[in-house]
């Protein structure tokens, strides 16, 4: 797969996960906020809970699922990404999550949309 392909295929899949975040009552704060940490996808208000959500778009299995490309050292960055986008944005939320988006996109049939909570 080609380096314009994988990106859109991940833009879709960060459109398709804001959809599905959105339809499931979460209010979207921010997307792709980028500082020098890296990058979230999404950040989302859960009731009282912000939420930190990574997108993770696949085309199929063949390479590992979408959840098992965040591991402990992703797992990590996103909890220190976490801390610096509440120390940008002033909020002070009661509690932050972290999730994961896993988007499958097969060649044939619709997409799969499913959101695991509390990931890291």
């Amino acid at each position: 797969m080609t380096y314009a392909r994988n990106k859109a295929l991940g833009a879709y899949g960060e459109r398709l996960a804001y959809d599905f975040l959105r339809e499931a009552g979460m209010v979207v704060l921010d997307r792709n906020w980028t500082s020098r940490f890296g990058e979230i996808d999404i950040v989302a208000r859960d009731g009282d809970t912000l939420v930190i959500c990574e997108v993770k778009t696949r085309s199929g299995d063949a390479f590992g699922t979408p959840l098992e490309a965040v591991g402990p050292r992703k797992a990590a960055t996103l909890r220190r990404l976490a801390a610096h986008w509440l120390e940008v944005s002033g909020l002070h939320p009661p509690a932050v999550r972290i999730d994961v988006v896993a988007v499958v996109v097969p060649a044939r049939g619709a997409p799969r949309v499913e959101r695991v909570a509390g990931v890291a």
